[in-house]
């Protein structure tokens, strides 16, 4: 009987002893060490608050996995576009509008980023604040931080390693300086936070105090949101009164080598549409020649669609490097807007 008592015991034991190396095993973990000791140096954090903080810090191997298969990388534009533009969120747009209106009116004349714009963006990314991601940032950014899986792209893994450690670093600073404890933040599973979903170093550098009221908080203040997303557009340079994209048709021979080119090559050939013109693209609306573009291909449930991206629409793409992402929060501003009109 006392045998099987302490065997019960001993299990018991390494039961619990294995849950914590699996929930609070990064105190153990020497780049978490390294971390904690650099924030001591460079931001004068006390080193017994954060082990205490990352002694609750839990990894997600659901996180590693989500990363690991956006939607944007695993379903076609069809399948994408129907995630988001669909009567529901269309409806609940304008709701959103009109419970904002004085709001986005403001930040429309302030940025001149449109109204649809703001609320499509906040749409997309937490459906009107309605979900705004229940995973501890802290936990999203460790896990991502010093736990991300090393696979056949080294430098593509340390190059995220290095960002969302970055983003661990901001999201501390933040928490200094908003006076909240740091494992009380929620957001998405990468880390991102509020109605608009801002990273960390997003946050402090591009969030505003939209109202006035002394204090930025995009968590639980539309009007500070609102005015953030805006903000960051225009840092990121949104141009007044300009077009995001049109339709683009096809002459009989096209360059094809110029379609959905990367941001890099994007920038290095610096395309105008009076240049696409002469490689066999021309925009279905009417454009000012001079205002750079890219063609876009994606496959619809109809079959290939062209697009002409404009600056505009690169812009939407510094929330979201993937086409798929910017083309569904311009569609969903078009929407939202016609339906605005009608009401």
């Amino acid at each position: 009987m006392i045998k099987q008592i302490v065997m019960m015991v001993a299990l018991i034991l390494m039961t619990v002893a294995s849950s914590l190396t699996q929930a609070g095993n990064y105190l153990q973990n020497s780049e978490m060490q390294q971390f904690m000791q650099r924030m001591v140096t460079e931001h004068k954090f006390d080193l017994s608050q954060l082990e205490q903080q990352f002694s609750q810090v839990e990894k997600k191997q659901n996180i590693i996995d989500a990363m690991s298969r956006p939607a944007e990388r695993v379903k076609t534009w069809g399948e994408y576009r129907e995630i988001f533009i669909k009567s529901r969120r269309i409806n609940q747009g304008v709701e959103f509008w009109k419970e904002n209106a004085d709001t986005l009116a403001r930040a429309e004349v302030t940025f001149g980023v449109p109204a649809e714009v703001i609320v499509a963006i906040i749409g997309v990314e937490t459906n009107y604040g309605s979900n705004k991601g229940s995973w501890r940032v802290l936990d999203a950014l460790s896990t991502l931080a010093f736990d991300y899986p090393v696979g056949d792209n080294a430098s593509y893994v340390e190059k995220r390693k290095k960002f969302f450690t970055k983003e661990l670093e901001n999201v501390l600073l933040l928490a200094r300086e908003q006076k909240r404890e740091a494992l009380s933040l929620t957001g998405s599973y990468a880390g991102a936070m509020g109605y608009g979903q801002f990273m960390p170093s997003s946050y402090r550098r591009y969030a505003i105090d939209f109202d006035g009221d002394g204090f930025i908080d995009i968590w639980d203040n539309r009007q500070d949101a609102i005015g953030s997303v805006a903000n960051y557009f225009v840092e990121h340079g949104w141009l007044r009164g300009q077009s995001v994209t049109s339709r683009a048709r096809l002459a009989a021979e096209f360059d094809q080598s110029i379609v959905n080119l990367s941001r890099k090559d994007r920038k290095a050939k610096n395309l105008q549409l009076t240049d696409l013109n002469a490689k066999g693209f021309s925009a279905v609306d009417d454009l000012d020649g001079k205002q750079h573009a890219s063609p876009i291909k994606l496959q619809g449930k109809q079959g290939a669609e062209f697009w002409l991206g404009l600056n505009n629409f690169y812009v939407i793409t510094h929330y979201n490097t993937s086409i798929k992402y910017a083309m569904a929060v311009y569609q969903l501003s078009q929407e939202i807007k016609n339906e605005m009109n009608k009401s």
